[in-house]
């Protein structure tokens, strides 16, 4: 009897180890399938200038936002389905080169000369690579161009004949110039130059220095992204046709890495629009992966003092930075600011304004 009963309880013994064994399986189970998938997020901007309700139609505004949502709907299904940040920054910036509603690619504004001149730039987080170019005429899509500088050459920065010796050299496909010519900023470059004569502007006057507000806001015309992927990798393109009316040659902030544009996965990746000049005393770009990392400050911390810096200096713009977290900050100091983002809870919001 005494025998059947320590078998009985042997048996009991088993069977407690084994409830407790499943309980244990299930709930490793459990934790398993709530394990969360790595991040992914992604903002843009548009360019920052005197956007105000007021001053701007339902359809005009339906177009912006319209363009927008479709530009960040394409860079967030290239991360929800496992690619890069890289692709997805060049991916949506092509896209926007390739809309007439903004100041880079096909709607581009003029120069002094009545010509079109691009300048873009691409970093990743990573490795820090980064490629550029400066004052392109005849590239359809100058970010893409820029990626094969980075990629395809020992260089950072090509500029003028040069970059454009390189795109056939890699193959791609020249446009003439008369590509990016829009009525809208032929318009522009008439005003601009009529108000530039009933002023009796000097050259000298054109130059940054002068007193803040000088230039006109709504000569501030950029796109750019940035982008986290799964893989926890940052990175950050800026495109622009640059300054209505500009000469010499004048180059801005966004192909310069550090000052439009950077990216670092120990801290964040930025894309800036605004008064160039100022962008690159200041170096903006890394003044905000800066001071993430030498001072501890949030991104959103970060960009509000490098914006506020910059409007201390008599700059006008603004930024999109994203941390490795997939933190999301949007700052700027003039009316309006194109710009939208897909966080990584997957919200999408656009904005025009300052809202």
């Amino acid at each position: 009897m005494k025998k059947n009963h320590k078998s009985l309880q042997r048996y009991r013994g088993i069977a407690l180890l084994l409830v407790v064994l499943s309980f244990f399986l299930i709930e490793c189970a459990g934790q398993e399938e709530k394990t969360p998938e790595p991040p992914i997020a992604i903002a843009i901007h548009g360019g920052a200038g005197t956007m105000r309700k007021e001053n701007m139609t339902a359809e005009q505004e339906e177009a912006y936002r319209s363009k927008l949502t479709e530009a960040l709907t394409l860079g967030h299904e290239i991360l929800k389905n496992g690619g890069s940040s890289l692709d997805a920054v060049e991916q949506v910036i092509i896209l926007l080169e390739d809309s007439p509603l903004f100041n880079a690619g096909k709607g581009a504004v003029f120069t002094n000369a009545g010509t079109v001149e691009l300048d873009a730039s691409i970093m990743e987080g990573k490795t820090l690579q980064a490629g550029a170019v400066a004052a392109v005429k005849h590239v359809k899509n100058p970010v893409s161009l820029a990626r094969l500088v980075m990629e395809k050459s020992p260089h950072v920065m090509l500029a003028g004949e040069g970059a454009e010796a390189f795109a056939q050299e890699q193959g791609m496909e020249a446009v003439p110039n008369e590509y990016f010519h829009t009525p809208r900023r032929w318009e522009d470059l008439q005003r601009e130059k009529s108000e530039e004569q009933q002023k009796n502007a000097s050259p000298k006057s054109l130059l940054p220095g002068g007193k803040p507000g000088a230039v006109p806001q709504d000569l501030y015309g950029t796109v750019g992204v940035v982008a986290l992927d799964k893989s926890g990798n940052l990175a950050a393109g800026t495109s622009t046709g640059g300054r209505t009316n500009k000469r010499w040659g004048r180059v801005g902030d966004s192909p310069i890495i550090g000052a439009g544009t950077y990216a670092d996965n120990r801290t964040c990746a930025i894309s800036a629009t605004g008064h160039g000049e100022y962008f690159m005393r200041l170096v903006v770009a890394h003044r905000i992966s800066a001071l993430m990392a030498y001072r501890g400050l949030s991104v959103n911390e970060a960009a509000e003092q490098a914006i506020r810096e910059l409007g201390e200096l008599g700059g006008e713009g603004g930024v999109i930075a994203l941390d490795k977290n997939g933190n999301i900050a949007m700052p700027f100091n003039t009316a309006g600011m194109y710009r939208g983002y897909v966080d990584r809870e997957g919200e999408v919001w656009v904005g025009i304004y300052g809202e």
